[in-house]
């Protein structure tokens, strides 16, 4: 007779344990099951790398802020070497990552053959390159803005290297621009890689002018068809939403459609205010914090809480 210590029952007990083990490998293989959650890669391209976007854009933020990421002790006269090689080594990764990009999706394009790919990541990482700097122009305005608009700030330099609304809007800046080129994929990844460190989450596809801060940060939504002006200061947990979402004859989202809030220049939204749907805030005006609104307001608005009051009762009286 068999004990419950006995060598002999192992494989008695291994037999139990492989046979349902089996039947959740059976399940779990099942070409209904996988339709929706498996990758069938196309052309034998491997996803995009989160690592490789990371040095990526690592590096990229060495390029446009020399001296404070990445070599920290470039010089000016090694700043021609350091930037070219940094250049280089992007460019090269660019071009493999678009192009995985370009063919993660080529089944959901309905494209059997994209011979292409190599040539079209090529062109675009080319494109990219050119852009940097306008990016670095427009992060100026923004390290600018955060100067100006917070009085904790002391130098420029602690903004460029520890603030959150920078390390977001270098993410952003960079997808924006990979966005609009057509890049696939990359873009989303790269904003959400911030949006995992700092709470803020912009989506590539936004539109946003010069000078922009947003203070502290945390909890800040941009939505993808946002358009913000110059000059705007967002604080923590602002919410720049959308209201609804139309449906097409089948009931499926209409994907697209400009649904989210038009900032126009120099407006101060405070935090916690949401703001939802196409509607206008107008130029000059100021939200308070905690304010919802779904419908636009004029340039030079206030919109702010109503003000509490405040009664005396004696006895219960009055209640």
């Amino acid at each position: 007779m068999l004990t419950k210590g006995d060598p002999m029952n192992k494989p008695i007990m291994m037999d139990l344990r492989v046979a349902p083990l089996k039947d959740v490998v059976r399940q779990l293989c099942e070409p209904e099951s996988c339709k929706e959650v498996c990758r069938a890669p196309m052309h034998d391209q491997p996803m995009p790398s989160i690592p490789a976007l990371t040095e990526i854009v690592d590096r990229l933020k060495g390029i446009l802020f020399p001296g404070y990421f990445g070599d920290s002790e470039v010089t000016p006269e090694s700043l021609t070497y350091y930037i070219g090689a940094g250049l280089d080594r992007v460019y090269r990764l660019l071009i493999e990552q678009i192009k995985r990009g370009y063919c993660f999706l080529c089944r959901f394009n309905g494209e059997e053959d994209c011979d292409d790919c190599q040539e079209v990541a090529v062109d675009l990482a080319t494109r990219f390159i050119t852009i940097l700097p306008h990016i670095r122009a427009l992060l100026a305005t923004d390290v600018q803005a955060a100067m100006a608009g917070d009085p904790a700030a002391k130098t420029p330099g602690e903004i460029i290297f520890s603030y959150p609304s920078i390390t977001a809007l270098t993410h952003y800046r960079i997808a924006h621009e990979l966005y609009h080129l057509g890049v696939d994929m990359i873009p989303r990844i790269i904003c959400e890689m911030a949006h995992s460190k700092t709470g803020i989450d912009i989506h590539p596809g936004a539109e946003i002018g010069n000078h922009f801060f947003i203070d502290h940060g945390t909890g800040t939504v941009i939505g993808e068809t946002s358009i913000i002006g110059n000059n705007v200061r967002l604080y923590q947990g602002v919410t720049l939403g959308a209201k609804s979402f139309p449906k097409d004859a089948a009931g499926q989202i209409i994907k697209g459609l400009p649904r989210h809030p038009v900032i126009e220049d120099d407006v101060i939204i405070y935090s916690g205010a949401t703001i939802l749907g196409r509607v206008t805030i107008g130029k000059g005006s100021v939200i308070g914090g905690n304010v919802w609104v779904t419908e636009s307001v004029p340039p030079g608005s206030r919109l702010t809480q109503q003000r509490p009051s405040s009664q005396l009762f004696s006895g219960g009286e009055g209640i």
